[in-house]
């Protein structure tokens, strides 16, 4: 989708597109796009973008105690050159940041990559873990577990060994530290809620010479969102996210190649549903009163 601003676009990826607001400033707009096995699917989630904005806006404003965001104003009448209707709610104008070569991913549990490679090798991230451990159970403590950010494919797991040699021992332990502070603070508002966060990413970068919290937090997207009384240590729990269309897309004889399948209402229905709920329930909001929601 295009949209009728007047300012540079100087990235368009799978969710987001950027534009060079000026003044040491970036407009992100989330669009409804929605990508599964690293393709983009042909059919929007609606209201998806304004759900992971909306999302990242509470948390921002609730950790803001933990590190300072990007986020400068989600309303469009702060940015002139927005000409769109349907920009309202999806917008972040933000400070420019130097972001870190590496995405800083917190595991409460044990699941998705980080048990596929426990299963194989027994260890996390090259870590050796207990013997025994069942799928989603949870840790004993969150772990900090980055990986790489690649601008194509797929990101790789890293050691924090290997992380020191990305970006130096004092950035790579101030990262550790505050994506950890940041997971156990939002584990736990989730958590009263009703909602276990298994494990989240964060996108960390410098402004002003000081480390700031950038992108999305704590949203479907970059977390995994279990219904607490569905967890049952030894399963995979259902998620808030695109997990439907995951689920339909497991049931084509599909590549994961581009072009990718129409996706049927229900599923998309299925998906909208769980990303609003997902607002809903840990925000304690109502998603309907968010700008452009109808």
């Amino acid at each position: 989708m295009a949209w009728d601003i007047d300012l540079p676009l100087i990235y368009s990826g799978k969710v987001r597109d950027i534009f060079d607001a000026g003044d040491g400033r970036l407009l992100m707009v989330t669009s409804d796009r929605l990508s599964a096995f690293d393709v983009v699917m042909s059919r929007p989630v609606p209201n998806k973008g304004r759900v992971l904005t909306a999302m990242s806006a509470f948390w921002f404003e609730q950790l803001a105690d933990v590190v300072p965001s990007h986020l400068i104003s989600t309303d469009v009448a702060d940015v002139p050159a927005i000409n769109d209707a349907d920009a309202a709610g999806r917008i972040m104008l933000c400070h420019k940041a130097e972001m870190l070569p590496i995405e800083c991913i917190v595991r409460g549990y044990i699941t998705g990559s980080a048990w596929k490679e426990y299963r194989r090798s027994g260890t996390m991230h090259g870590t050796v873990m207990p013997e025994g451990m069942l799928e989603s159970q949870q840790l004993p403590e969150p772990v900090f577990t980055p990986s790489t950010k690649a601008d194509e494919g797929h990101d790789m797991n890293i050691s924090f060994a290997e992380a020191v040699n990305l970006v130096g021992t004092e950035m790579a332990t101030k990262a550790r530290d505050v994506s950890l502070e940041l997971y156990t603070q939002g584990a736990e508002l989730a958590a009263d809620r009703g909602i276990i966060i298994a494990d989240t990413k964060f996108e960390l970068g410098v402004i002003g010479g000081e480390l700031a919290v950038a992108d999305e937090v704590l949203t479907p997207d970059s977390s995994r969102f279990w219904p607490a009384d569905q967890w049952i240590p030894g399963t995979t729990p259902p998620s808030f996210d695109k997990q439907p269309v995951r689920d339909f897309l497991d049931t084509l004889d599909w590549d994961k190649q581009p072009p990718p399948p129409q996706l049927p209402d229900d599923v998309v229905q299925a998906s909208q549903d769980r990303y609003e709920a997902a607002y809903n329930t840990i925000t304690g909001r109502n998603f309907g009163d968010w700008p452009g929601v109808s």
